[in-house]
């Protein structure tokens, strides 16, 4: 059994799913599956990634029966997971080559089920490996911790670093919601005041918009986190209101990273 099941949703992703993948198989911690959800493409993404099957026996893709959107994708893969621990990252994001090793080591020390690490913006053209990647200043740091009330506030966690062990918690899904489902989950896991720890070094890389761009599709989250709030926390008028202005107050933050 690996010790690490990776998850990936993949929907038209044949841009950028090669090196996605590779920074995966690249991992200097080795004891891995990967696990990969079509989630309807009409490009060609399935075929790569057969061939990366044929390839490497640790990726396992498999195409959805219907469309679904993210969180059905990625709860698909999580039905399939062996693994101790379940780690995720999007088909357009990758990790530095010791992303894993690093991380597996910390949650260990850290004692907690759910970690998750600082991260570089990229370019969103950005060609190259992740093994070619040059520091570039811009980061994301991620808190050494946060609880369930300051990830009210703000989400400080990026998927693509995120990490739980399911022996203690189970396996977790994310919930049937069309964005903001991996916010859910975390604050879910963290609801009956288990604290998420961060290893400080970035050791992952996530495509961006250009520093100081605040993008449309960061704004379109607002009624997602507003649902995610009344809706999946049940919170107060005031509380959500006082939540989705400090979301609103990080983004712009982050933005300018």
């Amino acid at each position: 059994m690996p010790l690490v099941s990776v998850v990936m949703p993949v929907h038209n992703s044949a841009a950028t799913i090669g090196p996605s993948v590779r920074s995966v198989l690249a991992q200097t911690h080795t004891d891995l599956e990967l696990l990969i959800t079509d989630d309807g493409s009409s490009d060609n993404s399935m075929d790569l990634l057969k061939e990366m099957a044929r390839q490497d026996e640790r990726v396992l893709p498999e195409a959805a029966a219907q469309r679904g959107g993210a969180a059905k994708a990625r709860n698909l893969a999580i039905a399939r997971a062996r693994g101790d621990y379940i780690a995720f990252l999007d088909s357009d994001d990758m990790w530095l080559p010791t992303k894993l090793e690093k991380q597996l080591d910390f949650a260990a020390a850290a004692g907690t089920p759910l970690t998750f690490t600082s991260y570089y913006k990229i370019d969103a053209l950005y060609a190259g490996e992740a093994a070619d990647f040059v520091p570039n200043g811009r980061v994301v740091w991620a808190p050494e911790c946060v609880d369930y009330n300051a990830m009210l506030v703000h989400d400080h966690i990026g998927a693509l670093t995120a990490m739980y062990d399911r022996r203690v918690i189970g396996s977790r899904l994310m919930p049937d919601m069309p964005k903001r489902q991996d916010y859910a989950l975390w604050l879910a896991i963290m609801r009956d005041g288990t604290p998420a720890r961060a290893l400080r070094e970035p050791l992952a890389l996530y495509r961006a918009q250009r520093a100081g761009s605040l993008s449309s599709n960061k704004l379109s989250l607002i009624p997602y986190n507003w649902n995610l709030y009344r809706g999946h926390e049940q919170l107060s008028l005031v509380r959500s209101a006082r939540a989705l202005a400090g979301a609103a107050w990080h983004s712009v933050r982050k933005s300018r990273i």
